[in-house]
């Protein structure tokens, strides 16, 4: 027997299904974890450790940003509960033909990761610099109500005019 929805509900299931598809659309690009090591033991939950993740920038084909950062570990860290620090190296490369898929802002967050619960996050943002034909990315933590001065940047060469909005 086939399931039946009501035909007032319809257009509610329409617009949460087109809601949903957007928010799937619109998430930022996902990491992947390439390797960590621990820096401190933790007796209970896992251990406080440095990972390294690999974003690929969505708008630049042939470009990834390596990351490395600390992430917290014991009881609340492994419930997802811990904040984690704000120290994060970036260096982005080219790892194949540098392809620009759209004219790109000036300056754009490409990247985002949450490190607490709530309210802290790392940013990885795109500035070109067209005079050179350069990307550069920064990455930093930010917070709801106070962020943090630690940063740090790296460029990728395009060696070809970057097309800017």
């Amino acid at each position: 027997m086939k399931p039946t929805v009501s035909p007032r509900c319809r257009p509610l299931l329409r617009t949460c299904a087109l809601a949903a598809a957007a928010l799937l659309l619109a998430a930022p690009a996902r990491a992947e974890l390439l390797g960590e090591v621990s820096t401190v033991f933790k007796l209970i939950g896992p251990n406080h450790k440095i990972i390294v993740e690999a974003y690929d920038d969505p708008k630049v084909e042939g470009v990834t940003c390596f990351v490395s950062r600390a992430k917290a570990g014991g009881i609340t860290g492994a419930v997802g509960l811990a904040t984690d620090k704000s120290d994060a190296s970036i260096a982005c490369r080219q790892v194949g033909e540098i392809r620009i898929k759209e004219a790109l802002p000036k300056q754009e967050e490409v990247f985002s990761a949450r490190l607490s619960i709530l309210f802290k996050s790392l940013q990885i943002v795109r500035i070109v610099d067209a005079k050179r034909q350069s990307l550069v990315y920064m990455t930093y933590s930010d917070k709801l109500i106070e962020g943090s001065p630690k940063n740090s940047i790296t460029a990728v060469p395009v060696g070809k005019a970057i097309p800017v909005k």
